[in-house]
């Protein structure tokens, strides 16, 4: 009788662990593909709210303090060899806007201001490209706040853009736009409070293609015109912050006739002011970088040849 008992709790026993490995063997086979499934789910998700790293900005004057940076398609300017970096609210396409077609790897050319006390951006804004207006951004704070000013409007077809200023308040911006073929017109903005205003100036009675310009003090400034297979220089200067304009005299010795061609902006030299002329776009005399030294002793109405100036001093 106790042999029969054993038996049939022996066979009790067997089925209970038959039962129990098989409801477990269901369990894991039910569990597993469940937490798979929300393990996969939740790296999927947690991938997506992940947004990719932006590139990292690098200053495009490396050797620089003060550079800026048109990665990731936004204007950003540091103070600090890139280490920290500020916004500039403006759209990237509105500084290469108007009859612009170079490369926007970089910013135009004077369109810009890089300074410790100053920032500035000039630039053309609007959709239609005969009726646009022409804008100056700055900051005085490094990018801690921003003010605009309207330079002109309606303009069309912006191309040579400038700005530069020679203390806190003096500054200038030279334009030119409405371009037919190789002829254009040229204007002359000045502004005595910062930029916060611009008067126009009269304009020189050219309409050559301008190739630079700019102003020594608030009443002396130099256009210079030739850009298209220049001969000599041609050069207006005023005396009277652009109320007029007369063309100045340039003597150039026989040997460097059709070689020094293409007038740079005059600098103040101790007495006197001082210029150099380049080859222009089709030089070749020495390789083409070698410039003319020309000196003024008249504020810039005749200049006379001095010497040749090699590449590495001209920098």
């Amino acid at each position: 009788m106790k042999r029969f008992l054993l038996c049939i709790a022996g066979s009790i026993l067997i089925v209970l662990t038959i039962v129990t490995v098989n409801t477990y063997r269901e369990s894991q086979e039910f569990v597993q593909p469940r937490l798979k499934t929300q393990l996969n789910t939740e790296i999927i998700l947690n991938t997506q709210d992940q947004e990719p790293d932006p590139e990292q900005l690098q200053p495009m004057e490396i050797d620089e303090a003060i550079s800026y940076s048109l990665q990731n398609d936004e204007l950003n300017i540091t103070f600090n060899y890139g280490d920290d970096w500020v916004k500039v609210p403006v759209e990237k396409d509105r500084l290469f806007r108007g009859d612009y077609n170079g490369s926007e790897g970089e910013l135009i050319k004077g369109s810009f201001i890089l300074e410790e006390n100053r920032v500035g951006f000039l630039y053309s804004d609007g959709i239609e490209f005969d009726n646009q207006t022409v804008v100056f951004l700055y900051s005085t704070d490094q990018g801690e706040s921003w003010d605009q000013s309207i330079v002109t409007e309606p303009f069309s077809g912006l191309w040579f853009r400038k700005v530069d200023f020679l203390d806190d308040h003096f500054g200038y911006i030279i334009i030119s736009g409405y371009r037919t073929m190789s002829s254009e017109g040229t204007w002359v903005f000045l502004t005595d409070d910062g930029g916060e205003n611009w008067r126009e100036t009269e304009g020189a009675d050219t309409l050559r293609l301008i190739y630079d310009g700019g102003f020594v003090d608030q009443l002396t400034g130099f256009l210079s015109f030739g850009t298209i297979n220049p001969e000599e220089p041609d050069v207006y200067l005023t005396e009277d912050g652009g109320d007029t304009w007369t063309q100045a005299t340039y003597t150039i010795p026989k040997e460097y006739q059709g070689i020094f061609v293409s007038a740079e902006v005059p600098e103040k030299e101790a007495d006197h002011l001082t210029v150099l002329v380049n080859q222009g776009p089709n030089g070749d005399y020495q390789g083409g970088e070698v410039k003319g030294k020309f000196t003024s002793d008249d504020n810039g109405k005749t200049w006379e040849f001095e010497r040749e100036v090699e590449p590495d001093e001209a920098e």
